[in-house]
């Protein structure tokens, strides 16, 4: 029997916590809803604390739940990766949450201001960097981008770099998935076309999950085997088929089609190059 997108999910997700769970003793009791109103009041308390670190592993925990989040769950996790500096993260979820909540929202007003101030930072680190100026750090957690793959680890509670970005890159594609109405996007509903991936000692698999007629799941996986490969990721977008590409760095193919989205396609595609570094690196990590 196939297994279900959902728990697929949650079984790629759950590689990062297992080891920390393990070592606090954790076991979970309640039934998924609960857990979920219990995790998601303790991440209200901890943004509205201040306490980012603390709100993102909450946060990271919701994401492994195989159940329905409330629209409050992308309304605080845009402010979680706000601060964290995932720009593209945080405007995903932010209007997730404003396509969810609508206008009768609790938050409405606040993640609409929100969503200006993600591309106010993100203009104003770009001046920043074209005057040779180091835009200041607004919270520990860093972009993959910027290589500070210790950080990532604290994120998503993972035990190495390899990990860390393993699950990284899984979350950017959770919002990247190709879909072919573009008119109502809402990220807690199945991509057309979505992806996972998953690594075993130097091999990459990446599992294309293809939404057909009629509601019904196509799977097919594909191998890379990391020596030899280039890790400068190759991406692009075409307008006319509202769809952005990751190519095989391989052969030049095209290995993934995401949405319309560019930047999250670049960000995905320098994760995936990261984890082709470190898949390479003699001494793993």
């Amino acid at each position: 029997m196939a297994v279900a997108s959902g728990t697929f999910q949650r079984l790629v997700r759950s590689v990062a916590l297992v080891a920390a769970l393990s070592a606090a003793g954790q076991v979970q009791a309640l039934a998924p809803e609960h857990e979920i109103r219990r995790l998601m009041l303790a991440t209200e308390e901890a943004v509205n604390a201040g306490n980012w670190g603390e709100a993102g592993e909450y946060l990271n925990r919701l994401q492994q739940l195989d159940a329905e989040k409330p629209p409050e769950y992308f309304f605080y996790r845009g402010q979680v990766m706000l601060k964290a500096g995932h720009f593209n993260e945080a405007q995903a979820a932010l209007e997730a949450y404003v396509t969810q909540a609508g206008t009768e929202g609790s938050h409405y007003q606040k993640a609409l201001k929100l969503i200006t101030d993600v591309e106010r930072t993100r203009k104003s680190g770009a001046a920043a960097q074209n005057n040779g100026e180091q835009p200041p750090k607004v919270a520990v957690i860093e972009p993959a981008g910027n290589q500070n793959a210790a950080s990532l680890r604290k994120l998503y509670l993972a035990d190495s770099d390899r990990e860390a970005l393993l699950t990284h890159l899984n979350s950017l594609l959770d919002v990247a998935g190709w879909r072919a109405d573009q008119t109502v996007v809402r990220l807690d509903k199945p991509a057309d076309v979505a992806y996972e991936v998953s690594v075993t000692d130097s091999v990459i698999s990446f599992q294309e999950i293809r939404r057909e007629a009629g509601n019904r799941l196509v799977r097919k996986t594909q191998t890379m085997e990391v020596y030899g490969v280039n890790p400068m990721i190759e991406w692009g977008c075409e307008a006319a088929v509202a769809s952005c590409w990751i190519y095989d760095p391989r052969d030049g193919s095209r290995l993934m089609q995401l949405g319309y989205h560019r930047e999250r396609a670049g960000d995905i595609a320098q994760t995936l190059g990261q984890l082709v570094r470190h898949l390479q690196a003699p001494d793993g990590s």
